[in-house]
């Protein structure tokens, strides 16, 4: 047994690495991005990559990549392309979760101006308007009436939206400081790194626009995250004065505080999506009854020691230290190869 693992600072790979190591897995560093990385997985059963939206070469060709290895090549890859495809692509998700009948916060998408016009008329406000791609809130705004939507409207069918910049990007590092998510040196550190890095990714978003009902009565979200057979929860509050969760910081890692509907909506969408993990972000209805927002195959790796356990597919708690929930995910690879 062999695993292929892409190395990249502060990702998955490091845990895995450090779970190869502990416990006598041979596995071989490649590089994603080296012109001769089929060879280079050649001689391995699996391929694992923790790849990111906010990194312009993964989006270039890593869910091809992906493809390729696992279809191909026979590979067991993490993440598989049913895993992948649709990360960070909200536009996709949408026909995704409609076709499998899953709860999800009804969607409007809209691929020509006069479309969107026309529906905005008739609608209710106010409204979620969302970008297809971005995580922590970013390019999420909340269209408060007609004038507003219409004027979204009109910038996504004639300049477009850039999905990121300079300031926003350091903006919401400031604004990580601020609520003490992290410290003035990592956040100088960041400022540096954005200011000088050019923006040759930035593409504009542009020639369509994507809108959520906005749901009422939420001061959180819940998000879930299922890794094969196990889930974990934490509360996510709102930001101060904002309808947003994501990005906040202010996490609840309390199992008390996760009403089991949320934990058995999500095995059983992702018992239709075949994910091999998946960080579903829930709201609730007037009902209190789950709604899905959007979903994403990986999450990010800070807090998660907080955790105190894991709930299974029967619903049942499992109380237990959860070191690096990274390591769920190398042992389900490790299953997997050891089945072939």
């Amino acid at each position: 047994m062999k695993i292929a693992i892409h190395n990249r600072q502060n990702s998955y790979s490091e845990l895995w690495i450090e779970y190869c190591k502990s416990h006598d897995i041979q596995y071989k560093i490649v590089d994603a991005y080296a012109n001769n990385i089929l060879e280079q997985v050649s001689d391995c059963d699996a391929f694992m990559w923790h790849f990111h939206n906010n990194i312009y070469k993964d989006n270039l060709y890593a869910k091809q990549l992906i493809y390729v290895i696992e279809k191909q090549m026979g590979k067991i890859t993490y993440p598989n392309y049913d895993t992948c495809w649709h990360y960070d692509d909200k536009v996709g998700q949408k026909y995704l979760l409609e076709s499998i009948e899953a709860p999800i916060v009804p969607t409007y998408i809209f691929y020509t101006r006069d479309e969107a016009l026309e529906w905005i008329q008739h609608t209710i406000f106010p409204k979620v308007f969302k970008l297809r791609s971005g995580s922590g809130s970013k390019n999420v705004r909340l269209a408060r009436n007609y004038t507003q939507a219409k004027k979204l409207i009109e910038k996504a069918f004639s300049n477009g939206f850039q999905k990121n910049t300079h300031m926003i990007r350091i903006a919401q590092r400031w604004a990580q400081y601020r609520r003490g998510g992290c410290t003035f040196k990592w956040f100088l550190k960041s400022f540096i790194t954005r200011y000088s890095y050019k923006e040759r990714f930035n593409k504009e978003e542009i020639g369509y626009v994507y809108f959520q009902d906005f749901v009422q009565n939420n001061d959180s979200d819940i998000r879930v995250l299922v890794i094969g057979n196990r889930a974990i929860a934490k509360k996510r509050m709102n930001r101060e004065k904002d309808f947003r969760a994501s990005g906040s910081l202010k996490n609840i890692f309390d199992e008390k505080q996760i009403d089991l509907k949320y934990i058995k909506t999500a095995f059983e969408i992702n018992k239709k999506l075949k994910m091999q993990s998946v960080a579903f972000d829930f709201l609730h209805n007037a009902n209190g009854e789950p709604l899905l927002t959007e979903i994403s195959y990986c999450s990010g790796i800070k807090n998660y020691r907080n955790y105190s356990g894991y709930w299974t597919s029967d619903l049942q708690w499992h109380e237990c230290e959860i070191n690096d929930f990274c390591n769920f995910i190398i042992k389900d690879v490790i299953d997997k190869i050891g089945k072939q």
